[in-house]
């Protein structure tokens, strides 16, 4: 099948196209994966994480020795799980032609940033969604954009991550263009005097706050909640700060994991569904003791807006894999995302009067630190 070319081949023409790009927030936050070169497609890298140490205890001196400290050794893994391409193809003839034209180099060249926009947008997709099924905990009102009034989401959601122990440094802010609507709202921002910088009244440059690096995306994930409903804490004797595995009764319909669900003054996020009566929620767990029959209440379909440090979520992209003896393109080329810093392979495919050129890359995505991640409900 060829392209259709009809409405490009006037005798005199200026390509003027300029290629969209949505926002990309998540994959200039999180950190890149330098050993992903060695990852085969499906191949688990697995990182070690280190268990809480709760041995503290008085130093009595003593002629023996005291027990060894054994510990379980914990990891989080990170697959390779895409190896992806979009392709585009010419022919001869169709090259003279645009050459009368706007230039077959001209098309090709939006072919090939059409290619990695899809690409690009669906790794973006993939981060929002790990980070929504792998965050610990959530603030805000489902269905109800943030920064409608004050800056105070942002703290809220800092309180979070300073509560769990993430680093204080190389955090990010990555919400929707609704929540930047409202950020870019607030006076305090925008008025020079109070902000003392006019990069936002003047660019629309959103900065930094409360030590986020402010980011917008296109891809935020969008989650449809499940339809549990008076769900209740089945145990005795109620559970204690940190737990994570609840057992649960009297409710109706399902728990999926990344939910939000409201145990008492908190809003955790579900990290493995509903099983068995069981739900699993992410570390560091429960931040206040619940007693028997406390009520869980699943959160509404919501916008996840994100907030997090960068060596909580691992993204890691290589070029797809090529044989030894290599395969019948005739060049290939590494090019560089300038928006989104991601490389992909360009390769040329001969055919019968005819090239199809490939845009690849593989990747894989982990939240390795729940507790290093906090949802921003909007």
């Amino acid at each position: 099948m060829a392209n259709t070319l009809t409405n490009l081949i006037p005798d005199a023409f200026a390509a003027l196209d300029v290629v969209s790009r949505e926002l990309v927030g998540f994959i200039p936050a999180v950190a890149r994966d330098a050993s992903a070169d060695r990852l085969a497609l499906g191949q688990t890298l697995r990182s070690t994480v280190a268990p809480a140490n709760t041995t503290g205890a008085d130093i009595t001196p003593a002629m023996s020795l005291i027990s060894a400290g054994d510990q379980t050794v914990g990891n989080k893994s990170i697959t390779i799980s895409k190896s992806r391409y979009t392709k585009f193809s010419w022919t001869g003839g169709e090259q003279r032609s645009m050459d009368a034209g706007p230039g077959f180099l001209t098309i090709q060249q939006d072919q090939i940033a059409q290619a990695m926009r899809a690409l690009v947008n669906e790794m973006e997709v993939d981060i929002a969604t790990a980070i929504k099924n792998g965050a610990s905990r959530a603030f805000g009102t489902a269905g109800t954009a943030p920064f409608g009034s004050s800056v105070g989401d942002a703290a809220q959601i800092k309180k979070i991550l300073d509560d769990n122990g993430a680093p204080a440094s190389d955090r990010h802010l990555v919400f929707n263009t609704a929540a930047g609507v409202n950020l870019r709202s607030l006076s305090n921002l925008y008025k020079v005097n109070e902000a003392g910088d006019e990069s936002l009244l003047r660019q629309g440059t959103l900065g930094n706050l409360f030590a986020f690096t402010l980011r917008e995306s296109a891809q935020v994930n969008n989650a449809t909640a499940g339809t549990g409903a008076s769900y209740q804490i089945n145990n005795g004797g109620g559970y204690a700060i940190g737990d994570t595995a609840l057992t649960v009764d009297t409710g109706t319909g399902t728990i999926l994991a990344g939910d939000v669900v409201t145990i008492g003054s908190f809003k955790y996020v579900v990290a493995t569904a509903l099983a068995a009566n069981v739900v699993t929620i992410a570390a560091p767990g429960l931040r206040a003791a619940v007693a028997d029959d406390a009520t869980v209440t699943v959160n509404a379909t919501s916008v996840r807006n994100a907030g997090f440090s960068r060596n909580s979520t691992l993204l890691a992209t290589r070029l797809p894999d090529l044989p030894k003896e290599g395969d019948q393109a005739s060049d290939r080329k590494i090019i560089t995302d300038p928006r989104s810093g991601i490389s992909f392979e360009l390769a040329v495919y001969p055919g019968f009067r005819m090239n199809t050129y490939f845009i690849g890359v593989a990747w894989g995505v982990s939240v390795i630190k729940p507790e290093h991640t906090a949802i921003l409900l909007g």
